[in-house]
């Protein structure tokens, strides 16, 4: 019997069932070790020596592996076909080898790119070793991000509060984002000038635009004012006769696209269907592990993790045989089409990502699909399918018209479809993409007079570099050699969960928060938050999981320029950091305005002689006077433009926001050490001076989204959800950030949850899903009413094992004793023996220590300490 182990238990299952009785598949659920959290777990004194931790649940996992592999004839390690699924296998060898049940056992690995009987059984025909080299690409990977995450990140907390980490490749990526936003802020539109003609060829209408003028081209911007305009337009009306000069035909060709890659299956989602790449990749990894049909799973897609482009030859056929029943012979290109890949790790660059099977159409697996399912097989089937069909054609003509009495050129482009071959099945989406060919010119003539319909001047301006998307991020991350198509989405992950980034209108905007840790390490951090360096360092990964390099080389050249880097920053001081950021964010906070002079918006509205500039406090940046803290105008990290720098008071930047109903007193938004907050009036207006009321602003809520009604609704925490059990429901903030509460549970509410406004159905699920978080600790299993009260008593399961509690008693259920089969009498008994013992110890008076036994001890440790000095000693003294 052979043990296989795969990641995940709908893979073991399918798995299982192909192989037969005599296997037994097991899952690893992902990784099942990683570096502890700490520092040390990779020691650059050692040899890079790395220490191991295995992970929470895993080493549940893990013993079922070591307790099946005792009767086992061999071990098959079967994780995902890439650099991390062999991560995984080799964890899982190492654990099984630290735990001595291997032994002379042999261990096999194996890979499929596809989650089929035949591909499978491939696979186990075909085993080989664990891949050493590309282990130990994966070890230099992580090894790098632990060594960067580890240094650098206590750094930013120490020179930057309130910044949250920096990550190796995270970091590369939150820098394009934010200069991608510097670039649209600097922009200065121009305007420019196009001039088109609406004619008619026999009663069939179309537009030409003007390429020449005074007999000279007429480039994008070669008209750039209104009175240029009049001046053409004004010539153009003074001729008379448009007229066909001259007529180009041509046939043109498109091919189609290559297969899908991790990234490039991520940006259509993206453009085509609107998915995040976290989804698509979650939906794609269904897809891979498959759907029942006609009683077995069958993978859908091959493995979704992948930069190559290549296709089987088995694949290539069943595409071009489908294509040919499908569509007929003409949509058959003469020979297959072969796609290469630019990844120069061969190992790494797997199978394109594509159907199983290509005569599995979308529509007959249709109601076997959810939606989103659906969609994505769709757009993965119809591009394999194009990728293999033959090229489309296109009639294009090009017509040149004349101006009679002016040296006046148009030009009229136009196409039709000849042949749509690929296009039948597939286009593929483009960003911003204009194009003046899609219209269908009419039948023309050499000399043809053409009759004009109007003629128009219309303006326009150049338009900024947009935001990055999901899809164009990770398209400039792949062009730039930045991480790989398996980090992009946790990447782009990251950067939203620290709040570095938003999304808007599905758009990338820094925060900035963002901005200004990106402004920190590209000052004092340049190299490693450099394009080049980072793509470098991506290549030489390459080059050691194919063999080409040595991961432990990599290492030492890495920290041994990094450490220096991080000997530099020892010395700064919060002052050249502020000053540094302030230099270069300036222009981003107070930018230049119309009517406005930056010295102006820079010019303190408290003191008068001050100047505005970056602070740092202990939980962030913020804007403030050069007084401060004697002028106390401060403001949140903000763009100030003349209104906002105009309602800057010298109260601090306390702002009133109106009266309480119920006592009349001020409410007031205000900023303090950590952070913002509502105050209901001042200490003046309590009798004996006592604090305010206050409540913090979640997070989340910036201070802009507070009128009167959110402060009110804020000061009224903790408010009543709804009843439960019985109980009420309560909602409100603590020191850890907004709750939920039930008796004594309490449930974090999450980032995308309002204090404010959650219902009583989410609370109860948040509170729920907190009960199961702990074993059912607070939930508890009825057994029965209390002689003595009715009240009930409970079973529960908690950290130093089973026992049963009645109101605040809790008493332990003994190990002989079956927590299942517990009856009321017995657990009665137990409450009643657990009760008398904390009566007694109330009773019993408190007993201070004997000072004498104290001192016994002391004395006894200095003569123990005494006899091992001399031992010492003595032992010395022999060997001398």
């Amino acid at each position: 019997m052979q043990v296989v182990v795969v990641e995940s238990p709908a893979k073991a299952k399918t798995i299982n069932k192909y192989l037969g009785k005599d296997f037994t598949v097991l899952a690893s659920y992902g990784h099942v070790r990683d570096l502890p959290p700490k520092d040390g777990s990779v020691d650059p004194d050692d040899d890079f020596a790395m220490k191991w931790q295995v992970q929470g649940g895993a080493d549940k996992r893990l013993k079922d592996i070591a307790a099946a592999l005792k009767t086992a004839d061999g071990l098959v390690l079967a994780t995902d076909p890439d650099r991390e699924g062999e991560a995984i296998s080799w964890h899982i060898e190492e654990e099984m080898r630290r735990r001595r049940v291997l032994k002379d056992k042999p261990v096999q690995r194996v890979v499929f790119n596809e989650i089929t009987k035949r591909a499978v059984l491939a696979a186990f025909d075909h085993p080989r070793e664990v891949d050493a080299p590309l282990v130990q690409a994966y070890l230099a990977r992580r090894a790098l991000d632990y060594l960067v995450g580890f240094n650098l990140s206590p750094i930013l907390w120490r020179k930057l509060p309130g910044s949250r980490s920096a990550g190796r490749v995270q970091s590369v990526a939150l820098r394009l984002i934010c200069e991608r936003e510097a670039e649209i802020e600097v922009f200065n539109p121009e305007a420019y000038w196009s001039f088109a003609a609406h004619l008619d060829a026999k009663g069939s209408a179309f537009a030409a635009r003007l390429t020449h003028i005074d007999g000279k081209k007429l480039q994008k911007m070669s008209v750039g004012t209104k009175a240029r305009a009049d001046e053409i337009m004004a010539t153009l009306h003074a001729g008379e006769t448009y007229s066909v000069a001259e007529i180009e035909k041509k046939q043109v060709k498109r091919h189609p696209s290559p297969p899908f890659t991790t990234s490039t299956l991520q940006q259509e989602a993206s453009r085509k269907l609107g998915f995040s790449n976290a989804h698509t990749m979650s939906v794609a990894q269904k897809l891979y592990e498959g759907i029942a049909i006609k009683g077995e799973t069958v993978g859908l897609i091959t493995y979704m993790r992948t930069d190559g482009l290549q296709l089987s030859a088995e694949a290539i056929g069943q595409a071009r045989s489908h294509i040919k029943e499908a569509y007929g012979t003409a949509y058959v290109p003469d020979e297959a089409r072969h796609y290469k890949s630019k990844a120069k790790n061969a190992q790494e660059a797997h199978e394109a990502i594509r159907p199983t099977d290509p005569a599995r159409t979308p529509d007959s697996i249709r109601t076997l699909l959810t939606l989103d399912q659906l969609k994505l097989y769709t757009l993965i089937w119809r591009r394999m399918l194009a990728c293999q069909m033959a090229s489309a054609r296109f009639d294009q003509v090009t017509a040149d018209i004349s101006l009679s009495k002016t040296d006046a050129t148009f030009r009229a482009t136009g196409q039709t479809v000849a042949f749509d071959g690929f296009i039948k099945v597939y286009t593929e989406g483009r960003d911003d993409v204009q194009d003046d060919n899609d219209q269908a010119l009419p039948p023309l003539e050499i000399g043809q007079v053409l009759n004009l319909q109007k003629l128009e001047a219309k303006e326009s301006f150049t338009q900024p570099p947009p935001r990055y998307t999901e899809a164009s991020l990770v398209k400039a991350m792949e062009e730039l050699g930045i991480g790989r198509p398996s980090t992009y989405a946790s990447i782009i992950q990251v950067l939203q969960d620290r709040d570095y980034v938003t999304l808007d209108k599905k758009r990338f905007v820094p925060a900035e928060r963002g901005r200004v840790v990106t402004a920190f390490l590209v000052n004092f951090f340049e190299k490693y938050v450099g394009y080049d360096f980072t793509a470098s360092l991506e290549e030489q990964l390459d080059d050691v999981s194919g063999g080409r390099g040595d991961w432990k080389a990599l290492l030492s050249a890495f920290w041994q320029d990094f450490t220096t880097a991080l000997d530099n920053t020892k010395s700064l001081t919060i002052t050249e950091v502020i000053d540094t950021l302030d230099s270069q964010l300036g222009p981003h906070f107070f930018p230049e305005q119309e009517g406005q002079e930056v010295q102006d918006l820079r010019k303190c509205p408290g003191c008068g002689d001050g100047r505005l500039g970056l602070k740092l406090g202990r939980t962030g940046g913020f804007i403030g006077c050069s007084n401060y803290p004697e002028c106390k105008i401060t403001t949140e990290l903000k763009v100030l433009d003349v209104k906002s720098h105009g309602e800057l008071t010298a109260g601090g930047g306390d702002e009133a926001l109106g009266n309480d109903p119920a006592t009349g007193l001020d409410i007031f938004l205000k900023k303090g050490p950590y952070g913002w907050y509502v105050q209901l009036g001042t200490p003046e207006d309590y009798e004996d001076k006592k604090k305010p009321k206050r409540a913090s602003l979640p997070k989340g809520k910036s201070p802009s989204d507070m009128d009167l009604a959110a402060a009110l609704d804020l000061l009224a925490l903790p408010r009543d959800v709804g009843e439960y059990e019985g109980e009420m429901v309560t909602a409100g903030l603590g020191r850890y950030g907004p709750f939920v509460k039930l008796g004594s549970t309490y449930a974090s509410l999450s980032k995308d949850d309002d204090v404010l406004t959650i219902g009583l159905n989410r609370a109860v699920d948040l509170i729920v899903a907190q009960r199961e978080k702990r074993g059912g600790a607070n939930a508890g299993v009825e057994i029965g009413k209390h002689p003595e009260d009715e009240a009930p008593i409970t079973r529960h399961s908690g950290r130093y094992g089973p026992y049963v509690k009645h109101g605040k008693v809790n008493a332990t259920i003994p190990r002989d004793q079956d927590p299942e089969t517990l009856t009321l009498e017995a657990a009665v008994a137990l409450i009643a023996i657990q009760a008398a013992k904390k009566a007694t110890k109330k009773k019993a008076p408190a007993t201070k220590p004997a000072a004498k036994k104290t001192t016994a001890k002391k004395t006894t440790a200095k003569k123990t300490a005494a006899t091992k000095t001399a031992a010492v000693k003595k032992t010395a003294e022999k060997k001398a």
